[in-house]
């Protein structure tokens, strides 16, 4: 097998990574293309940095372990096959489902701060980089994090203030005019990040399997 593909996504919270990659997948079939997520190395809880007020702060390039993550995406760029723990929100490790990643010719890296890690980033291939107006990425991670999470607003404004956007400053925004992709997400509607996915997966499935065809995932 040739050298898989390796894309890198970026973006700020709220700033719809998610949605982007879930549209982008479906243009694949699962033996073209695999996703590893940064938030799947997390270190555990009882070790992350904890701030002045005694809240922890997983906003922090120090949460995550690279090392592993590094690891791990050589093992399917060389072709191998990993097992990881699926990270979930209030889902302890003990229960957390087992994920099976196998390499493909496509290769997705998503989160926070893998332009930041400079051994991770220099496999990339393409880097995207997800951009959003802040208020807009504030109000959909209230509309998150109350539903899913069950935080109050000043419990969301507290992490906003102290957590999210300095590190965003810090850790995301000096690499957004690395990426070959900034994809803008200020709209209301789906359409439009279907329309950008729709073009880059046109794009890849050309150059790396010589295809315009997009057959989506059943």
């Amino acid at each position: 097998m040739n050298k898989p593909f390796v894309v890198g996504v970026a973006g700020g919270s709220g700033s719809g990574k998610t949605f982007f990659l879930n549209c982008f997948l479906n243009h694949f079939s699962d033996s073209e293309i695999c996703l590893i997520s940064q938030d799947d190395y997390y270190k555990p809880k009882e070790v992350q940095p904890v701030d002045e007020n005694g809240w922890i702060n997983f906003d922090l390039p120090v949460c995550i372990e690279d090392n592993k993550l590094l690891d791990d995406l050589k093992v399917l760029i060389s072709g191998g096959t990993i097992q990881k723990k699926e990270y979930t929100f209030n889902v302890n490790e003990e229960k957390a489902r087992m994920l099976t990643i196998r390499s493909s010719p496509i290769i997705i890296v998503e989160g926070l701060f893998i332009f930041h890690f400079q051994e991770v980033a220099e496999l990339f291939d393409m880097r995207i980089f997800m951009d959003a107006d802040e208020e807009l990425t504030l109000n959909r991670r209230i509309k998150r994090d109350t539903v899913e999470r069950g935080y109050t607003r000043d419990m969301i404004m507290y992490q906003w203030l102290n957590h999210v956007i300095p590190a965003y400053n810090s850790y995301l925004l000096p690499y957004k005019d690395t990426a070959d992709r900034v994809i803008l997400n200020n709209a209301h509607v789906a359409d439009d990040i279907i329309a950008v996915t729709r073009e880059l997966s046109q794009e890849l499935r050309s150059s790396i399997f010589h295809d315009t065809t997009s057959p989506e995932k059943k």
